[in-house]
Protein backbone atom coordinates (compact mmCIF):
# COMPACT_ATOMS: atom_id res chain seq x y z
CA UNK A 1 0.00 0.00 0.00
CA UNK A 2 3.08 2.59 0.82
CA UNK A 3 4.74 1.79 -2.67
CA UNK A 4 1.29 2.41 -4.19
CA UNK A 5 0.43 6.15 -2.34
CA UNK A 6 4.11 6.68 -2.73
CA UNK A 7 3.88 6.51 -6.68
CA UNK A 8 0.70 8.24 -6.45
CA UNK A 9 2.30 11.13 -4.38
CA UNK A 10 5.12 11.39 -6.99
CA UNK A 11 2.56 11.54 -9.58
CA UNK A 12 1.23 14.66 -7.71
CA UNK A 13 4.51 16.12 -7.88
CA UNK A 14 4.52 15.77 -11.55
CA UNK A 15 1.66 18.30 -11.41
CA UNK A 16 2.92 20.62 -9.05
CA UNK A 17 6.16 19.77 -7.73
CA UNK A 18 5.52 21.67 -4.37
CA UNK A 19 2.32 20.31 -3.87
CA UNK A 20 3.34 16.87 -2.61
CA UNK A 21 5.49 18.33 -0.19
CA UNK A 22 2.76 20.42 0.92
CA UNK A 23 0.44 17.91 1.89
CA UNK A 24 3.08 15.68 3.45
CA UNK A 25 3.43 18.59 5.95
CA UNK A 26 -0.02 19.23 6.27
CA UNK A 27 -0.66 15.52 6.77
CA UNK A 28 2.05 15.52 9.68
CA UNK A 29 0.05 18.69 11.80
CA UNK A 30 -2.99 17.11 11.39
CA UNK A 31 -1.44 13.84 12.77
CA UNK A 32 -2.35 11.67 9.60
CA UNK A 33 1.46 11.22 9.25
CA UNK A 34 3.73 10.72 12.19
CA UNK A 35 7.84 11.50 12.58
CA UNK A 36 8.08 11.94 15.56
CA UNK A 37 11.45 10.45 16.48
CA UNK A 38 12.62 9.92 13.27
CA UNK A 39 14.43 12.47 11.23
CA UNK A 40 11.75 14.16 10.11
CA UNK A 41 10.27 15.32 13.06
CA UNK A 42 10.89 18.87 11.43
CA UNK A 43 7.69 18.55 9.08
CA UNK A 44 5.28 19.39 11.79
CA UNK A 45 7.06 22.42 12.62
CA UNK A 46 4.52 25.66 11.61
CA UNK A 47 7.93 27.43 10.66
CA UNK A 48 8.37 24.47 7.95
CA UNK A 49 4.25 23.87 7.12
CA UNK A 50 4.50 27.83 6.45
CA UNK A 51 7.20 28.06 4.53
CA UNK A 52 6.20 25.23 2.08
CA UNK A 53 3.32 26.13 1.72
CA UNK A 54 4.34 29.50 0.62
CA UNK A 55 6.58 27.87 -1.68
CA UNK A 56 3.50 25.87 -3.33
CA UNK A 57 1.31 28.57 -3.63
CA UNK A 58 3.89 30.35 -5.26
CA UNK A 59 4.47 27.29 -7.73
CA UNK A 60 0.72 27.23 -8.28
CA UNK A 61 0.91 31.38 -9.15
CA UNK A 62 3.61 30.74 -11.19
CA UNK A 63 2.55 27.83 -13.46
CA UNK A 64 0.18 30.42 -15.26
CA UNK A 65 2.56 32.69 -16.07
CA UNK A 66 3.25 32.83 -20.22
CA UNK A 67 7.35 32.56 -19.66
CA UNK A 68 7.16 29.40 -17.43
CA UNK A 69 9.20 26.60 -18.26
CA UNK A 70 7.66 23.28 -19.03
CA UNK A 71 7.66 20.74 -16.60
CA UNK A 72 9.51 18.04 -18.68
CA UNK A 73 12.59 20.81 -18.92
CA UNK A 74 15.29 18.77 -17.29
CA UNK A 75 15.19 21.58 -14.32
CA UNK A 76 11.57 21.21 -13.42
CA UNK A 77 11.74 16.91 -14.21
CA UNK A 78 14.95 16.87 -11.90
CA UNK A 79 12.85 18.60 -9.13
CA UNK A 80 9.74 16.37 -9.68
CA UNK A 81 11.95 13.46 -9.49
CA UNK A 82 13.47 14.45 -6.40
CA UNK A 83 10.47 16.10 -4.77
CA UNK A 84 8.64 12.65 -5.87
CA UNK A 85 11.14 10.78 -4.25
CA UNK A 86 10.99 12.47 -0.58
CA UNK A 87 6.99 13.01 -0.76
CA UNK A 88 7.30 8.80 -1.24
CA UNK A 89 10.11 8.28 1.48
CA UNK A 90 7.99 10.38 4.22
CA UNK A 91 5.25 8.32 3.40
CA UNK A 92 7.34 5.15 3.80
CA UNK A 93 9.10 6.84 7.18
CA UNK A 94 5.41 6.96 8.64
CA UNK A 95 4.36 3.79 7.64
CA UNK A 96 7.63 2.05 8.52
CA UNK A 97 7.70 0.69 5.02
CA UNK A 98 10.34 0.06 2.89
CA UNK A 99 12.36 3.50 2.28
CA UNK A 100 13.88 2.08 -1.09
CA UNK A 101 11.45 0.80 -2.28
CA UNK A 102 9.37 4.04 -1.38
CA UNK A 103 11.82 6.29 -3.18
CA UNK A 104 11.53 4.54 -6.61
CA UNK A 105 7.97 4.62 -6.98
CA UNK A 106 7.94 8.04 -5.92
CA UNK A 107 10.94 9.09 -8.20
CA UNK A 108 8.85 7.22 -10.70
CA UNK A 109 5.46 9.06 -9.77
CA UNK A 110 6.90 12.14 -10.75
CA UNK A 111 8.41 11.37 -14.17
CA UNK A 112 4.96 9.72 -15.02
CA UNK A 113 2.94 13.06 -13.81
CA UNK A 114 5.05 14.93 -15.52
CA UNK A 115 4.87 13.61 -18.92
CA UNK A 116 1.07 12.46 -18.37
CA UNK A 117 0.21 16.33 -17.11
CA UNK A 118 1.76 17.41 -19.74
CA UNK A 119 -0.31 15.63 -22.58
CA UNK A 120 -3.34 15.96 -20.63
CA UNK A 121 -3.09 19.65 -20.42
CA UNK A 122 -2.09 19.90 -24.26
CA UNK A 123 -4.52 17.70 -25.39
CA UNK A 124 -7.40 19.84 -23.44
CA UNK A 125 -5.85 22.89 -24.68
CA UNK A 126 -5.06 22.47 -28.35
CA UNK A 127 -7.31 19.78 -29.53
CA UNK A 128 -10.32 20.48 -27.17
CA UNK A 129 -9.77 24.23 -27.39
CA UNK A 130 -10.19 24.91 -23.46
CA UNK A 131 -8.61 27.79 -21.53
CA UNK A 132 -5.20 27.51 -20.43
CA UNK A 133 -5.78 29.17 -17.39
CA UNK A 134 -8.67 27.04 -16.41
CA UNK A 135 -6.93 23.68 -17.80
CA UNK A 136 -4.36 24.64 -14.80
CA UNK A 137 -6.67 25.65 -12.31
CA UNK A 138 -8.42 22.46 -12.60
CA UNK A 139 -4.84 20.44 -12.63
CA UNK A 140 -4.03 22.90 -9.47
CA UNK A 141 -7.71 21.31 -7.85
CA UNK A 142 -6.91 17.44 -8.70
CA UNK A 143 -3.04 17.82 -7.49
CA UNK A 144 -4.30 19.51 -4.75
CA UNK A 145 -7.36 17.35 -3.57
CA UNK A 146 -5.84 14.21 -5.31
CA UNK A 147 -2.70 14.69 -2.47
CA UNK A 148 -4.57 15.13 0.54
CA UNK A 149 -6.63 11.68 0.24
CA UNK A 150 -3.70 10.10 -0.67
CA UNK A 151 -1.69 11.11 2.52
CA UNK A 152 -5.22 10.84 4.55
CA UNK A 153 -5.41 7.18 3.01
CA UNK A 154 -1.97 5.56 5.11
Amino acid sequence: MVLLLGFLLGCICGLRSLTAPAVVCWAAHFGWLRFAGTRLGLLDRPMILIAVTVLAIGELIADKLPKTPSRTAPLGLIARIVLGAGSAAALAVSAQGALTLAVVAGSFGGVVGAFAGYNVRHTLVTRLGLPDFVVALAEDVVAIVGGMLIVSHL
